[in-house]
């Protein structure tokens, strides 16, 4: 029981950990993320952990999210959830002609 209980945190601090690191925004982009978006990815994480731990181990950041999306049929309920509230970025603004 102590063994199971241990390995179910151990994922869910490295499924965590691994969906936290993003690339750094660009040049004028902001300051980070919003309190949206940082509730959002918490709230991933949580419902997301079993199934990157078993879809997506070794992944990190963009490729993990990546991931989880490319196997959006074998995720749990939970997870499909979690992923659909994440918030999307803006597309940036087209190049002036």
């Amino acid at each position: 029981m102590k063994l199971s209980l241990i390995a179910g945190l151990a994922a869910v601090a490295f499924a965590g950990a691994a969906l936290a690191q993003e690339p750094a925004p660009p040049p004028g982009a902001g300051a980070g993320p919003s309190p949206e978006m940082m509730a959002a990815r918490q709230a991933m994480r949580q419902a997301c952990a079993a199934d990157f731990q078993s879809l997506c181990e070794g992944k990190a950041g963009r490729e993990a999210m990546m991931c989880l999306r490319d196997n959006a049929d074998k995720v749990s309920q939970g997870c499909k959830d979690a992923i659909a509230k994440m918030p999307r970025r803006a597309p940036p603004p087209a190049a002036p002609q």
